[in-house]
């Protein structure tokens, strides 16, 4: 057995196989995979073979399509087989929302090159006449889909993989991982056969690795533990049952024409069909699914399967009889009720482990035969070159951090589980776990109907409404019940002053005598002087948008630095192992993630210096808020009631504003001062959602959106926030890139009861030119905007474009950036 490689892949279940050969396929020419059992004995074996491209992730249909494109010429390399069947998938509506839903998804699927057409109720029932369609409102059709073998397509894979050089060990379990400052020592224990049990024998080797890659699957929880990690991907019981011969479907089989049913989903239904010799499979996402597992797979359990309850699901058997009329005089076959992986969004984890040095994680799949191709192929582009071809982070295992834990992914993960066929809403806010992480003011603001959002843990307000209000019913894939209050907070702040919790941000300290050195080279833009502020970017080794921070200077050697919300522990990961690779070089630098330090109130609006001047403790109230002492892009230690104050002269919706970061156990105290020197001047407590508008309309770029590690800054035409005059990270890289496409601000004329979201594909004419990374409504335009990226020839202004919404194009131009006030003027007012 070799004992030392490039990478060592642990997992041989489809996705670890799929990493392994991809791993060989980039060139890496020392790789070799274990597997605890046989290849295929986690969740692969049970998997149903399912193919759906149906997310609305921009990065997971791109994993989705290459897997599904992938798996069709696997036969031709390998010679082996990969079961794939072609029949398409049929995901069908009962209702206009479920159909709005399609819509929305489809235009995603658009800017991603995936096919797709609609059909009507009609049009099913003449295809496939044992369909019933009379309670339908159409479907939308994947022609190029279908399902697999999930056996054969793994092991076609670890054949290519073989081919390839990659050496596969069976029967062989990790149990410790050690990081010599070079490399991975993995202490790997042969496992035997011993009364029907898989048992670690005393045969142990350690094996040197460059790299190592864990797709563990069900196990992931032991493998975080031996890493001293989280992970949130545990397993949920997934039920299918596999249905005797159905007369009527085998008498249509044998007619002229009439090919396999295509993958039936009824998603109202929360179920899908498809044919099996001659009968039917059922599976379903029923309610009240459990998690197992959460703290490891009991060694006795192999290839085995948990208790059929078939009261659990007795719901979704009869909506498929009703759907399939024909099925219900079929009797029960088999049945399986395993054991799938998930995590609490849904998305797998894939990309680098927390703190750890070459240690790659690809665990957490819920559809792990749809992604494990593209994630293969995806991962290893990470691995061998430093970056994908599209931003991973959606997926990155750090979207998670430190406050994770057990009870929270296990139920989390349940909810997941029972969201997959429920609507999913854009505006969706998912209630379990909730509330968690708070700030001090939660109380006072859901007393003033507040109606919050979940972004890291963190409970944010995303509009404010009257009491008794139902955010639950309000959604919508147009203009939800709460579009109004979020109309009414915008304007707030365009013409008088809004208060805005923004808590959430990342905020950390970077001192010491080598910070000044570091940050220079870590970030593309000046650094501010001391009391000064700048915008700025971490960079990819590919040039590409890392980070996104807004640098406050304290003094010489030490620096604030705020970012996303969402990305505390992505950010402080990627700090810290830049901090430790470049200290012995810049000197000693600190870094300190200072979050939960302090809380944050964002004040905006033509009114918000005069509300601040009754709180603000000075020799000199009337001056000390003024341009002369207190410019644009400043920050300045003052005193609001008791509250000692970081302020900083900044806002986020493009008003005259102030952060005002204060120590968070003085939060409530603040928030009452505050509340009550705005009430003369009508300040309204302000939410998220209105926010995301207002920073459209001065074409301020979001991370995430806009802003991400499949675009330079450059190319989201931010050339004033980067300074070629001096040498940092990705710069030369940068540079090579050239504009391969450009961001863009539109005004949409949409419809009267709907606004784009940001997933919408752009049209140039006839030809596809783009998409939406955001998208909103405008109060200052009165119409709908958006945010997105098209080629540079469609990137001028006045550029007229179409914007693809509920499959209808609908007109939009390109206007300047910052269409709302874009000399600053209101921003920079006196006073």
């Amino acid at each position: 057995m070799k004992t030392q490689v490039k990478a060592l892949v642990v997992g041989g279940g489809a996705v670890g196989t799929s990493i392994a050969y991809h791993l060989a396929r980039a060139g890496w020419d020392d790789v070799m995979l274990l597997e605890r059992d046989e290849l295929t004995s986690g969740s692969t074996w049970h998997a149903a073979g399912l193919l759906p491209y149906f997310n609305m992730s921009y990065a997971t249909t791109h994993i989705h399509d290459y897997s599904i494109k992938f798996y069709k010429s696997l036969e031709e390399e390998t010679g082996l087989n990969a079961g794939f069947a072609v029949v398409g998938n049929l995901r069908m509506a009962q209702t206009d929302e479920r159909m709005d839903e399609y819509m929305l998804y489809a235009a995603t699927a658009e800017t991603c090159g995936v096919p797709y057409e609609w059909l009507t109720p009609d049009q099913i029932k003449a295809k496939w006449p044992l369909i019933r369609t009379e309670d339908l409102k159409g479907a939308i059709y994947h022609q190029t889909d279908g399902y697999i073998n999930p056996a054969d397509v793994t092991m076609a894979m670890a054949k290519g993989a073989r081919q390839r050089g990659v050496v596969i060990e069976r029967k062989w379990q990790a149990d410790a991982f050690h990081w010599n400052g070079e490399a991975w020592e993995v202490t790997v224990t042969k496992m035997v056969e011993r009364g029907g049990n898989l048992v670690p024998s005393d045969e142990q080797v350690v094996i040197t690795a460059e790299h190592v890659v864990t797709a563990s699957g069900n196990h992931a929880q032991r493998t975080a533990k031996m890493l001293g990690i989280k992970m949130p991907a545990i397993p949920v019981e997934h039920q299918f049952i596999v249905m005797d011969q159905d007369p009527a479907l085998v008498a249509f089989r044998k007619g002229e024409g009439n090919v396999e049913h295509p993958v039936i989903r009824d998603a109202d239904a929360q179920s899908y069909v498809r044919e099996e010799r001659g009968g039917w499979i059922l599976g379903v996402y029923e309610k009240h699914a459990p998690a197992r597992f959460e703290y490891g797979v009991p060694d006795s359990f192999r290839a085995d399967l948990f208790q059929l309850d078939l009261d659990r699901i007795e719901d979704q058997y009869m909506a498929m009889n009703h759907r399939i009329p024909s099925a219900e005089s079929c009797g029960l076959k088999d049945d399986f009720n395993g054991p799938i992986c998930y995590t609490p969004d849904g998305n797998p984890l894939v990309g680098p482990a927390p703190g750890l040095r070459n240690m790659w994680l690809a665990e957490g799949f819920s559809f792990g035969i749809t992604a494990a191709g593209g994630t293969g192929y995806y991962l290893a582009q990470l691995m061998v070159n430093g970056e994908a071809e599209i931003d991973m982070a959606s997926l990155d295992p750090k979207r998670y951090g430190d406050w994770m834990t057990t009870e929270y992914a296990a139920r989390k993960n349940e909810e997941a589980y029972e969201h997959v066929y429920i609507l999913h809403h854009p505006d969706e806010e998912r209630p379990a776990c909730r509330p968690l992480r708070t700030s001090p003011t939660y109380d006072r603001q859901a007393a003033r109907g507040a109606q919050f959002g979940h972004v890291n843990g963190w409970e944010r307000p995303n509009y404010f409404a009257p009491m008794g209000f139902s955010d639950h019913d309000s959604r919508s894939f147009r203009r939800g019940g709460w579009w109004q209050y979020a109309v009414e907070e915008a304007k707030a702040i365009r013409e008088g002053v809004g208060l805005i919790d923004a808590t959430a941000f990342t905020k950390h300290l970077v001192k010491g005598p080598g910070a000044t050195e570091f940050l220079n080279w870590f970030t593309c833009n000046k650094l501010p002087s001391v009391g000064r502020i700048n915008l700025t970017y971490a960079l990819t080794s590919h040039g590409t948008t890392r980070t996104e921070y807004t640098i406050v200077r304290l003094a010489d050697d030490e620096y604030y630095l705020v970012s996303a919300g969402a990305w505390t522990a992505y950010d402080s990961d990627y700090l810290r192992k830049a901090i430790a690779d470049k200290a012995p070089e810049f000197g000693y630098i600190e870094c300190h993630d200072v979050t939960t330090q302090w809380g944050v109130f964002a004040i905006a609006g033509p009114k918000s210096r005069d509300v601040l001047k009754k709180v603000i403790k000075d020799a000199d109230p009337e001056t000390v808020l003024s341009n002369k002492r207190f410019p644009w892009l400043t920050m300045r230690n003052i005193e609001l009631g008791m509250v000692p104050v970081r302020a900083i002269r900044v806002a986020y919706t493009g008003e005259l504003g102030w952060e005002l970061h204060h120590p968070i156990e003085m939060q409530n105290h603040l928030f009452d001062l505050l509340e009550k020197a705005g009430e003369k001047h009508g300040m309204k407590l302000v939410g998220a959602r209105a926010q995301n508008w207002l920073r459209q309309e001065k074409s301020y770029r979001a991370f995430g959106t806009e802003l991400g590690r499949d675009a330079t800054p450059l190319e989201a035409d931010l050339p004033r926030f980067v300074d070629l005059s001096k040498d940092f990270y990705g710069k030369d890289a940068m540079q090579e890139h050239g504009i391969r496409a450009q961001c863009v601000t539109l005004l949409i004329d949409g419809p009267d009861d709907a606004d784009p979201w940001g997933r919408e594909v752009l049209y140039h004419g006839e030809t596809r030119v783009g998409r939406l990374t955001s998208g909103g409504y405008s109060v200052a335009f009165g119409k709908s905007i958006g945010m997105g990226y098209v080629k540079p020839e469609q990137a001028a202004v006045g550029t007229k474009l179409k914007v693809k919404m509920f499959d209808q194009l609908w007109d939009a131009e390109v206007v300047e950036d910052s269409p709302y006030d874009p000399k600053n003027a209101t921003i920079r007012m006196d006073g």
